[in-house]
């Protein structure tokens, strides 16, 4: 079997809701998705989504490295897509294109085996512990206890993650909602919380011990900045909740101060971390530390198929239960609180193709849709002092409406 060629397709949509954070607030409802399908001589084709940032560096490391291999040799495959970036640097962009080239790979490969990637992976159960994410910042109290009480009551989650940092007065109340919502199918939820690094190290240890005084508290996630591997230790060192984080670093190299250091209580991994064979292996070294890890959302749970083989694992992020879009098809379904895994090979995800060229943006698409808009706010780690007003106005400088990114579809199939 060869690898033939690539193509790449961007698409909008909207989501049934705003979905923001500490460093977005006012949340966005339109976001965007991008379509890889790597080809092969003998039909079958690997299909991975990801963001639309990539599309030059996909095409360059499928034309230059994969083109005219065995797809099935997935791991060789991407340590030279790792050794094509190593002068350059292996995270960012870079590491985005390896990251849905070897998801794609991996489908291949399942598909290969006639057999769903779980298993080709070596897993052997398929239900996954999984949370409600609300990526709720924008979310009315209101509306936040009503969405935290129909992932109880429709889907069975017994756990969820509230977005906190701008406002401690508001997060303590909205704990509490978020709690009360989840009590609809549990008297003792599991309560998560996740500042987005934008605390300091101080500023996160004073607002968590607070919040401890009230609730108890399952994880604090990303407190402060990702590459603050001294603060987060300090945090840890200084609550009670377990300190989670890693979820924006991309190799395995940048993971090692968290392990020498004893940073972080539970590891965060995902394929988006340069690929699910970078993935295996971050979970793999953090089993070696007795550490657990976590597995992040991801477009139609896909991080779900990963967890059967990782036998730290302890829960997966789930945003949203079903694909919000019309373009993506999941085998994997929700249901009581877990992630149910499919048969069906492959990594689980198909596409709608009439209704994918239906959406397909080329030449412009929205600024508010992505690629990531959001960058980190003023100010984020800065006021060691509650500044709340101040913060709030730094946060608000106007979106742009647009933005120019190179023409989208199809280059070629050699």
């Amino acid at each position: 079997m060869k690898v033939t060629g690539v193509r790449t397709s961007v698409y909008e949509y909207w989501m049934s809701r705003k979905m923001g954070d500490a460093n977005s607030p006012s949340g966005r409802d339109l976001s965007s998705n991008c379509v890889v399908e790597i080809t092969t001589d003998q039909g079958i084709t690997g299909i991975a989504i990801g963001g639309g940032g990539a599309l030059p560096q996909i095409q360059s490391l499928v034309e230059g490295i994969i083109t005219g291999e065995d797809p099935r040799q997935v791991t060789g495959l991407w340590q030279r897509m790792r050794d094509r970036a190593f002068k350059g640097g292996q995270s960012g962009i870079i590491s985005d294109a390896i990251s849905v080239i070897d998801v794609a790979l991996w489908d291949i490969k399942a598909k290969y085996n006639e057999e769903p990637l779980w298993k080709t992976l070596g897993g052997s159960n398929p239900y996954v512990n999984a949370y409600a994410s609300g990526m709720d910042m924008p979310t009315s109290n209101e509306n936040l206890r009503e969405w935290y009480a129909t992932m109880a009551n429709d889907w069975g989650f017994k756990a969820g993650k509230l977005k906190v940092g701008i406002d401690q007065s508001q997060d303590l109340e909205r704990i509490g909602l978020m709690k009360s919502g989840l009590e609809k199918s549990t008297k003792s939820p599991q309560l998560y919380i996740d500042a987005n690094e934008y605390w300091s190290p101080k500023q996160a240890i004073r607002k968590v011990k607070e919040m401890e005084e009230m609730y108890d508290i399952a994880w604090i996630e990303e407190p402060c900045r990702r590459w603050d591997y001294l603060g987060l230790k300090r945090i840890s060192d200084t609550v009670r909740a377990p300190v989670c984080a890693g979820e924006n670093l991309d190799t395995l190299g940048e993971f090692l101060p968290y392990f020498d250091n004893r940073s972080a209580d539970i590891i965060q991994v995902s394929w988006g971390m340069s690929g699910i064979t970078s993935a295996l292996q971050i979970a793999d070294a953090a089993y070696a530390m007795e550490l657990p890890i976590t597995l992040g959302g991801s477009t139609g749970n896909m991080n779900a198929q990963l967890a059967p083989c990782m036998p730290n694992f302890l829960t997966l992020e789930v945003q949203v239960p079903k694909a919000e879009d019309n373009v993506i098809i999941t085998d994997i379904k929700i249901k009581d609180g877990k992630a149910l895994l499919g048969n069906a090979p492959g990594n689980g995800i198909s596409i709608d193709f009439p209704s994918l060229r239906k959406s397909i943006k080329s030449g412009t698409i929205s600024y508010t849709a992505g690629p990531s808009p959001f960058g980190r706010r003023p100010g984020a780690g800065l006021w060691e002092y509650l500044q709340t007003e101040e913060e709030k106005a730094a946060a608000k400088a106007p979106l742009k409406s647009e933005v120019y990114i190179p023409p989208y579809g199809a280059k070629s199939d050699n």
